[in-house]
C-alpha cells in the first residue's frame, strides 16, 4: 500500500466527470482502493474519491461504523426528508470549511470490489459524506454547492467565531 498525493483545488482532474470503472475486480482496482484507504486514513478524512488522487474514475471510499467501504460506479438518489445545513471540509481544499445544505437521507447503488451490486440507504453524516464524494465524481466541489459564501472560512477562524 502507498499514501497517494491528494489533488488540490485548482487542478483540472477535480472538475472532470469521472469515467465508469469497467471491472472493479482487477488487481489494479484492489491496489487503488487499498492505497486510497491508506491515504484517507493518513489524512484523517471521512471519505476520498478517485479524482482526488488524480484518477478520473467513478470510485470512492468512506468510513463506516465497522471500518471502510468502497463503491464503484455509484448512483445516489435523495430520499424524502429534510435537507440539512452542515459545515463541510475537503481534503482537496485544506484548511477551509463551508456550509452546504444536502438531503439528510439517500439511497445508493453501485458495485463492490467483487463486482457485486451493493445497495442501501444512508442518513446523517454517512449520507452527507457519500453525496460529497459522489460530487467529486461529477466534477463538483463543495463551494460550488454553497448558496452563501459568507459561510465559508478557515477552520480555525470558524471554530473560534462560530458554531459549525
Amino acid at each position: 500500500m502507498a499514501i497517494l498525493k491528494i489533488a488540490r483545488l485548482g487542478h483540472p482532474v477535480l472538475l472532470r466527470i469521472a469515467e465508469a470503472v469497467a471491472d472493479p475486480t482487477t488487481a489494479e482496482m484492489r491496489r487503488l482502493v487499498a492505497d486510497m484507504v491508506e491515504t484517507m486514513e493518513d489524512a484523517n478524512g471521512l471519505g476520498l474519491a478517485a479524482p482526488q488522487v488524480y484518477r478520473s474514475l467513478r470510485l470512492f471510499v468512506w468510513r463506516v461504523d465497522d471500518g471502510v467501504a468502497a463503491i464503484f460506479n455509484p448512483q445516489i438518489t435523495p430520499l424524502e426528508g429534510p435537507a440539512e445545513p452542515y459545515f463541510e471540509g475537503c481534503l482537496s481544499i485544506p484548511g477551509l470549511r463551508g456550509e452546504v445544505t444536502r438531503p439528510s437521507r439517500i439511497a445508493f447503488r453501485g458495485l463492490d470490489m467483487a463486482g457485486q451490486v451493493i445497495e442501501g440507504t444512508a442518513q446523517g453524516l454517512a449520507a452527507r459524506v457519500m453525496q460529497h464524494e459522489q460530487d467529486h465524481l461529477d466534477g463538483v466541489l463543495y463551494p460550488m454547492r454553497m448558496t452563501d459564501l459568507s459561510r465559508l472560512g478557515f477552520t480555525e477562524e470558524l471554530a473560534r467565531n462560530q458554531d459549525p
